[in-house]
């Protein structure tokens, strides 16, 4: 087992270098200058090529990327051109939002989805399994943002439940701070428990049809022992794996949701240095969402020898 980590970890420096070297040179090959917008829109050629110089931009690319890896491996992440503060600094003041974001959608979809799937399963062909299938097709239809502002329209200005945008720390209150969220999280999760538990149904009903389901109800056992204690057990792997797969969604959906919601959070810090430009800030926050994303795979595959004790690494 510590082998397999150590090749693991091991592994995620070329993965992280491949996207290290995509994000600068597609960053850099794009439309847009970053000095052209610091100097405005009254900006001379002058005071834009004074820019360039002074963040060095005029170097070549090789030796432009060369710098920027080597800051990085000595933990410098740069100096945002847009908010002039180090890079690093920025994220540790925006990483609670978002970490605080995330954890209550994945709390919020585990506990929907996986039950939801299994009640799927479990009765299959009637109507909840229907109405959980259209519930999926639905999920993955409805763009996040568009059902941020639905929800928004309905829960917090017509019935006044929920608050519209910000976020609260949880050192002002949990109240506050989980009242802030709910909306933001159920926008996120949607999607994601319309993915989970279109699997769990997949992967349960795969399992009650096996032979030891058959001989687990002919002992006796109750359905609810079956489900929980035999189907939903067998069928953990697949479901395991899709909520690391899934991962990548609420990644992606952060950056909308708390836009939508405006939220402080590294999402929102991401949109104001695309359109400012802010090569190293968008740099910095796409290696850490892509070291986030390799780990959690790598915790995921660490779960399957505690689900099914015939997998050993």
């Amino acid at each position: 087992m510590f082998g397999f980590i150590i090749q693991r970890l091991l592994a995620t420096i070329p993965v992280l270098g491949m996207v290290a070297v995509f994000v600068f040179l597609m960053l850099r090959l794009t439309p847009g200058d970053p000095a052209a917008v610091l100097a405005g829109d009254n900006g001379s050629p002058e005071q834009v090529a004074e820019i360039r110089e002074s963040l060095g931009l005029n170097e070549p690319l090789v030796v432009q990327l060369g710098i920027w890896i080597g800051n990085i491996l000595q933990g410098d992440f740069g100096q945002s051109y847009f908010f002039k503060k180090d890079v690093a600094e920025l994220i540790l003041l925006r990483v609670e939002p978002t970490l605080a974001l995330a954890t209550t959608t994945l709390i919020f979809t585990i506990m929907v989805a996986v039950p939801i799937g299994v009640i799927a399963a479990y009765k299959h062909g009637t109507w909840i399994d229907r109405a959980v299938m259209a519930f999926s097709v639905a999920g993955f239809s409805i763009p996040v943002f568009v059902l941020g502002y639905i929800l928004i329209y309905l829960f917090a200005m017509q019935i006044d439940l929920f608050p519209v945008q910000g976020y609260k720390s949880i050192t002002d209150g949990f109240w506050p701070f989980l009242h802030r969220l709910i909306l933001p999280s159920i926008t996120l999760s949607v999607i994601y428990i319309a993915l989970i538990a279109r699997i769990t149904r997949a992967s349960v009903l795969e399992v009650l049809g096996e032979d030891y389901i058959r001989t687990a109800y002919a002992k006796g056992l109750t359905p609810n022992a079956v489900l929980l204690k035999h189907a939903l057990r067998n069928a953990a792997v697949p479901i395991v794996t899709v909520i690391g797969i899934g991962i990548a969604l609420l990644i992606g959906g952060v950056v909308v949701t708390e836009s939508v919601y405006n939220i402080p959070g590294l999402g929102r810090l991401t949109v104001d240095a695309v359109l400012g430009r802010d090569y190293p800030t968008i740099q910095a926050i796409i290696m850490v969402f892509s070291f986030v994303y390799v780990m959690i795979n790598l915790l995921v595959d660490l779960t399957y020898s505690l689900l099914d004790p015939r997998i050993r690494y």
